[in-house]
């Protein structure tokens, strides 16, 4: 799609060349959803890539992922690490071609904040927690969990000028032991549902919804908890409107294959 109203991109060479936040001007990495649809309030694109930063670290806490990682590194990536399975699970959930996953980007997938996002999926399943450059300046950056940077529906908490650098995935996460379910209408069809569970070393449960519903809805247990604890921790905390509504899914259906997938991954994992 050519955007006509575009005037500049800019390529940064250092945080420093960052312009300032304004509505008309967005963050460009791979650019997949970007250019797929007329963005006629924007009038210039800041295309981070050309910052240069390294795709995937190990640290001593776990593993970051630069924001503009793309799709098929992050689903390459080989660790023996037993959670890394999800990633080419999740990578494979998008509803998208492997030309696709060359170009797409982690950062990007989890900013433009859908509901079927996959990458918003497995970041918030492992505890994933963004590091944002503050468009105010380096005193002003913060950290903010990924289940809690999207808010909704192509909504997320990033204001004007911030900038996405990186996803952190916790040691602990990483070494969880962990289940998936995705599912849609039509086998390689849009994601009506993705829910994620995994069992850390201390016993701990952790369940995420997503894709099914408006934002991704992380829900934590001690242990592994009965079928009826988690049934009234599911119905106590995903309220009826959070339940997504469109073409893909009416909101019951949605509901009921998310909650038996819930059931089939406690079950999985215990």
């Amino acid at each position: 799609m050519d955007l006509g109203t575009v005037d500049d991109i800019l390529l940064p060479g250092s945080r420093a060349d960052l312009p300032p936040g304004r509505t008309d001007t967005a963050v460009l990495a791979g650019g997949t959803w970007l250019f797929s649809e007329k963005q006629d309030h924007l009038a210039t694109l800041v295309d981070v890539t050309a910052l240069g930063w390294e795709p995937l670290t190990v640290t001593e806490t776990g593993l970051e992922i630069a924001a503009t990682c793309t799709i098929e590194t992050l689903a390459r990536y080989s660790s023996p690490w037993p959670a890394t399975a999800l990633f080419p699970r999740c990578a494979a959930a998008l509803l998208a071609s492997f030309k696709i996953w060359k170009t797409a980007t982690v950062g990007g997938n989890i900013a433009l904040a859908l509901p079927a996002g996959a990458m918003i999926s497995l970041t918030a399943a492992l505890d994933g927690v963004g590091q944002v450059w503050s468009g105010d300046g380096p005193d002003h950056d913060y950290r903010i969990a990924i289940a809690d940077l999207v808010t909704g529906p192509h909504e997320n908490a990033l204001r004007p000028g911030d900038v996405l650098r990186s996803i952190d995935i916790p040691l602990h996460a990483l070494q969880s032991r962990t289940a998936m379910r995705k599912l849609a209408l039509s086998p390689l069809g849009r994601s009506a549902a993705v829910v994620i569970g995994r069992v850390d070393d201390d016993g701990e449960f952790v369940l995420t919804v997503s894709a099914s519903t408006v934002r991704p809805f992380v829900l934590r247990f001690p242990g592994l908890p009965t079928a009826g604890e988690l049934d009234d921790a599911l119905a106590a905390t995903i309220a009826p409107r959070h339940w997504y509504d469109d073409p893909h899914g009416a909101p019951d259906w949605r509901r009921h294959i998310s909650c038996t997938a819930a059931q089939q991954i406690r079950e999985e994992l215990s």
